[in-house]
């Protein structure tokens, strides 16, 4: 079994992939043409997001929206980077609310953390040594 893509329910997808191209410099995959759904390049694993009302089809009951508002859910879309402060920063300059900057921790990763422009939870991390 492999870990092939994660979704994220949002309420605007085309906003949500636009925001991921500028704030870390990824590229759509692709976007339905009803931008009901979309995927962008990040490798084995991809990044998918969907409608918001997808879910009420997919799941009895839907899901519980983001909501930038409150505490973050219990879930991170975690990046890997070279440069945790450039990417920290990058994604701060186009519209990403900044929650943790850069700290190195004690088993030697660097992390940070931001909320996309849905209020996700978002970690920039170097590789841990």
């Amino acid at each position: 079994m492999k870990l092939r893509w994660t979704i994220v329910y949002v309420p605007d997808v085309e906003a949500t992939i636009r925001f991921y191209e500028s704030a870390l410099g990824l590229s759509r995959r692709f976007v339905a043409e009803d931008t009901s759904y979309g995927e962008l390049e990040t490798g084995d694993t991809r990044i998918g997001f969907a409608a918001q009302h997808m879910s009420d089809a997919a799941i009895d009951g839907g899901v519980t929206p983001l909501d930038a508002s409150e505490r973050p859910q219990a879930f991170e879309l975690g990046f890997a980077v070279d440069d945790v402060q450039a990417a920290f920063d990058r994604a701060v300059g186009a519209g990403a609310a900044p929650v943790s900057e850069p700290e190195k921790k004690p088993w030697g990763q660097t992390v940070a953390y931001v909320r996309d422009i849905n209020g996700l939870l978002v970690e920039f991390g170097t590789d841990i040594p």
